[in-house]
């Protein structure tokens, strides 16, 4: 996990994304148990408190269960979950953002699939 924060957003909600990456990347796995809230505190030097509602908001969620005397883990199903709600979020919130950068700058699908290499491409062709 980065060890930067942004100070647009508290760090509880910070730390539940990480956990939310580490999910959908597939570091954290269906089953596997989350870091242990001390440690999590430990090393990134913030409040257990703040780690503890960071973890309760995932379980809120539904995405982590916790396991008496044995701590927090991954729940079934938690990825495929994730990766929809991800996906309506991206859909509805920034898609409609991108689309008008995209009609703004007047950019074709060709462009837009062979953008980074098309550029450089004319970039050597100017020279």
């Amino acid at each position: 996990m980065d060890r930067e924060w942004n100070d647009n957003q508290p760090i509880y909600r910070q730390l539940r994304d990480r956990v939310v990456a580490m999910i959908l990347d597939r570091v954290l796995k269906e089953g596997d148990p989350l870091p242990s809230v001390r440690n999590v505190a430990a090393e990134y030097r913030v409040n257990p408190l703040t780690v503890l509602k960071s973890y309760q908001e995932l379980v809120d969620e539904d995405l982590v269960e916790k396991r008496r005397g044995l701590g927090m883990f991954v729940k079934t199903g938690a990825e495929n979950l994730l990766r929809c709600g991800e996906r309506e979020k991206f859909l509805n919130e920034e898609w409609p953002r991108i689309q008008e950068t995209i009609q703004r700058l007047g950019l074709n699908a060709e462009e837009l699939l062979n953008g980074g290499n098309r550029r450089a491409k004319s970039k050597k062709e100017e020279r």
